[in-house]
């Protein structure tokens, strides 16, 4: 299961790190992702880290977030700058394309206007 960290609140503007500890699997031959949900509203993918390190994001966070992995500390990281108030959600990390048992309890991002 995946353990998430490093959510918070923010002012609009601010930065954030988040970081994903990744267990009970082979790491390193796996795609990561991170994904967000607000309430009301589905899951959605944020960005994903392939086992050869490219990476994919939204358009919505193109050019803001980085997303990166360590494989020899299986963790998954994601960094976040220039946030709004549209990023606040709950973000979790989980294999691409997601496994449903695989959920952790996510990280808050709230940011503030």
């Amino acid at each position: 299961q995946a353990v998430e960290s490093g959510g918070g609140l923010v002012q609009a503007g601010g930065s954030l790190r988040l970081s994903c500890l990744a267990s009970g699997m082979i790491f390193a031959i796996n795609d990561m992702a991170w994904y967000r949900q607000t309430p009301g509203k589905q899951r959605e993918l944020v960005a994903e880290i392939t086992s050869g390190h490219s990476t994919n994001y939204a358009d919505s966070v193109k050019g803001r977030f980085t997303i990166s992995r360590d494989n020899a500390k299986n963790t998954v990281d994601l960094q976040m700058l220039s946030l709004s108030s549209e990023d606040t959600a709950v973000y979790y990390c989980n294999l691409s394309p997601p496994v449903d048992g695989y959920w952790g309890q996510g990280t808050q991002v709230t940011v503030s206007s």
